[in-house]
């Protein structure tokens, strides 16, 4: 694959920083559009609502629409995303990757053992043993952005780079763990139509257009081979080629990660979280939170990912594999850790794929994510506010 020859190019950079923006706001929208959905399941709409999510248009319902469809492009952002800090940003070197990668690598593993000890025994909940491992970047970076800019920036870009190669490790988990019934014809036309786009970045084609209708082709193959539909945006990112450093400025892959930034931050994503956060409360007791799943998937998110992340941080710099991101000492890495446990989009995600058409596990799965990505965000807040206002 082709790659810009300068990893801090200037593009490359004002691309980040847009990046940190869009996410940083897209994360309070999101917010805003997963309380509407606690408030419109929790009123006389909510019959409207739950309705509407299964209505059947072109052969899908709405619900499959937004979660195969709407999220393909949220994959291919994060696909783009993967490449260009890889090729040319903040994980292009060894270096640059230890303090996230080992952190990501911690962030995924204790959530999961939390979650698979709390579900020991119970067949039918342990397959949700992922739900707890992934990161949610925009609402994280959203939270963060609470702060305002007393917060290093140092900081914020290792939550990104953290967050990135933790939706990486998310869509190998999809990729292996949660496809079911493979169609062997669908699959083969799937590699297929995947050799041809990686011809294509072979032989330099720069068009946008070929790759994005071969997109298409791609997502249907895949929705119909049993793999999840999500991973064929992924797969297209990878192929789009990001070209050398005299062709930056008309990269396809900046270009189209350009683009999209806005309308996944503040479209795409928040009507995801609409779609999929809307939980009746009505007959949950106390007693139900300590049900295997709710309480497996929020002490995975408030107490593994924290745990995790900073435990393997800790590894990686006193190693001598990695520093201290510039600017912040150990009680922010530590608040930074509490808001990896925010893990709003990809753990409903992943909780829909673990249990479908299961509504009782669904609907707990909502609640635990909602109970740990809460208390993780207060927790850091309030770490980090502290810790800012003594400097």
């Amino acid at each position: 694959m082709t790659t810009l020859n300068n990893r801090e190019s200037p593009r490359a950079l004002a691309i980040l920083a847009s990046f940190l923006t869009s996410e940083s706001a897209g994360g309070l929208v999101l917010m805003g559009a997963a309380l509407a959905a606690i408030i419109v399941a929790n009123s006389p709409l909510a019959p409207t609502y739950f309705d509407a999510l299964q209505s059947v248009w072109g052969g899908l319902s709405i619900e499959l629409w937004i979660n195969d469809g709407l999220m393909a492009i949220f994959f291919l952002m994060v696909g783009l995303e993967i490449k260009r800090e890889v090729l040319a940003g903040g994980l292009a070197s060894w270096g640059q990757r230890a303090l996230p990668g080992f952190a990501a690598a911690g962030g995924m593993l204790v959530p999961a053992l939390i979650y698979i000890i709390v579900n020991m025994g119970n067949a039918e909940t342990l397959s949700g043993w992922a739900i707890p491992a992934a990161t949610d970047i925009a609402f994280a970076l959203g939270v963060l952005s609470l702060l305002g800019k007393r917060v290093p920036t140092s900081l914020k870009v290792f939550l990104a780079a953290l967050a990135i190669l933790d939706d990486l490790g998310a869509v190998t988990i999809i990729a292996l763990f949660y496809s079911t019934g493979l169609n062997m014809p669908m699959l083969g036309a799937s590699f297929a139509t995947l050799a041809v786009l990686v011809i294509m970045n072979r032989m330099g084609v720069q068009r946008l257009l070929p790759y994005l209708l071969l997109g298409l082709l791609l997502w249907f193959f895949v929705l119909q081979s049993g793999v999840h539909a999500t991973l064929a945006g992924v797969a297209l990112a990878l192929c789009i080629p990001l070209g050398t450093r005299k062709e930056e400025a008309r990269s396809p892959l900046l270009f189209l990660e350009e683009k999209m930034h806005y309308w996944v931050a503040f479209a795409v994503v928040p009507v995801f979280g609409f779609a999929n956060a809307g939980v009746s409360l009505s007959g949950i007791t106390l007693g139900n939170l300590v049900d295997p799943v709710p309480l497996g998937v929020a002490l995975g998110l408030f107490v593994g990912k924290q745990i995790g992340v900073f435990l393997a941080a800790v590894l990686a710099i006193r190693s001598g594999l990695a520093t201290l991101p510039e600017g912040s000492n150990w009680t922010q890495l530590y608040g930074v850790a509490l808001l990896c446990g925010i893990g709003f989009t990809m753990s409903l995600f992943i909780g829909n794929l673990a249990f479908p058409g299961v509504a009782h596990l669904i609907d707990e799965v909502k609640v635990g994510v909602l109970l740990g990505s809460i208390a993780s965000a207060l927790a850091g807040v309030w770490l980090l506010r502290s810790k800012l206002a003594q400097r």
